[in-house]
């Protein structure tokens, strides 16, 4: 599967953001979805989670309440709606599908191309 994640850029802190990520290459609607961020000098991390068929999310603790994963399987894309920005939230956002097809919390796959989101406070 080919991911690409799009929509960041230089924002300041407490404003809103929507990364997409278009996914091809296999069936979108069958596979879990998820979202993961790199800080400058940190190590990757888990950021959100989304069912195949939308119907479960699973958030970092860091994000909860100010993040929202949601999915357009008709569009194979799905998006993190990041609201109440601040400058931790900096880092280069990827996302990324799961292995086995209509199977919650399965193992991820390989990485997308990421999208840098920069909070200026």
């Amino acid at each position: 599967v080919q991911l690409q994640a799009s929509g960041g850029g230089l924002v300041q802190a407490g404003v809103s953001l929507r990364l997409s990520c278009a996914a091809s290459g296999r069936t979108f609607s069958d596979y879990d979805m998820g979202w993961f961020r790199q800080a400058p000098g940190k190590e990757r991390e888990f950021v959100a989670r989304i069912s195949w068929n939308g119907g479960i999310t699973h958030y970092a603790d860091s994000v909860r309440g100010r993040f929202t994963i949601s999915r357009d399987n008709a569009k194979n894309t799905v998006y993190l709606q990041m609201n109440s920005l601040k400058s931790e939230d900096t880092a280069v956002y990827y996302c990324r599908a799961a292995i086995a097809p209509r199977i919650y919390g399965s193992s991820w796959g390989s990485w997308g191309k990421g999208t840098l989101v920069t909070v200026s406070s």
